[in-house]
């Protein structure tokens, strides 16, 4: 269902610190990490990640991922979400930036929080 879960944090490193130490026992690692205001993804084996990023905004806006099987799904949301009245925060593509297959679309939904399908898997 997720594919990663992306929310913000007033302390940087203090929690990433404490996620990578709590976490460890389920093998949780840095996956990949920028400035503190991109952030680290935290995961074990490829799997779900925790991503944290540096904020002062209070509450975070929370950014959601979930998992698509395809491509097409991806089209299909992004157009699914529009007409449920979200706005668009980026269109259906690929996103090179992540990684070759990253096709993503983005939209913020009702309560300004950054939602995301995403396909991993390459494309025909």
């Amino acid at each position: 269902m997720f594919d990663h879960v992306k929310f913000g944090v007033s302390d940087y490193a203090a929690s990433k610190a404490f996620f990578l130490k709590a976490l460890e026992p389920l093998g949780v690692a840095v996956v990949s990490e920028g400035p503190p205001a991109y952030g680290v993804e935290l995961s074990a084996k490829g799997k779900a990640s925790l991503c944290l990023f540096q904020t002062d905004e209070k509450p975070a806006h929370l950014h959601l991922a979930f998992t698509a099987e395809n491509r097409q799904q991806v089209d299909a949301f992004h157009r699914a979400a529009l007409a449920a009245g979200a706005r668009d925060n980026g269109g259906p593509g690929l996103r090179p930036h992540y990684h070759a297959n990253y096709y993503a679309a983005f939209v913020i939904g009702p309560d300004g929080h950054n939602i995301e399908v995403v396909c991993q898997a390459p494309g025909a």
